[in-house]
């Protein structure tokens, strides 16, 4: 269940909404004159959530990338390529 707080309690209880932010790893949603104002959460909520939504786009992004294409990789082919690069990266000094 959203946790759902007066944005008053910002201010007045800021232990409070941390605690809550920090054990749950969910949000809190504040309200003004009774209407959404903002959320808070956690900074690990927050980078989990930018993490997920960019794994999501690059999903996305692929989807529409076969829709237009007929070019298919194998499995091998693209573990080939990866550890080629990785491979590179080493011996460059850049990992």
């Amino acid at each position: 269940m959203p946790q759902i707080r007066p944005v008053s309690d910002l201010r007045n209880n800021f232990a409070d909404i941390s605690r809550i932010v920090h054990e749950t790893a969910e949000p809190v949603f504040l309200t003004k004159n009774g209407y959404g104002d903002m959320v808070v959460m956690s900074m690990e909520a927050y980078e989990r959530h930018q993490f997920e939504s960019e794994v999501y786009f690059k999903l996305k992004e692929a989807e529409l990338e076969a829709k237009i294409t007929d070019k298919r990789y194998s499995h091998k082919e693209v573990f080939d390529e990866l550890r080629s690069k990785l491979s590179d990266q080493v011996e460059s000094g850049d990992v």
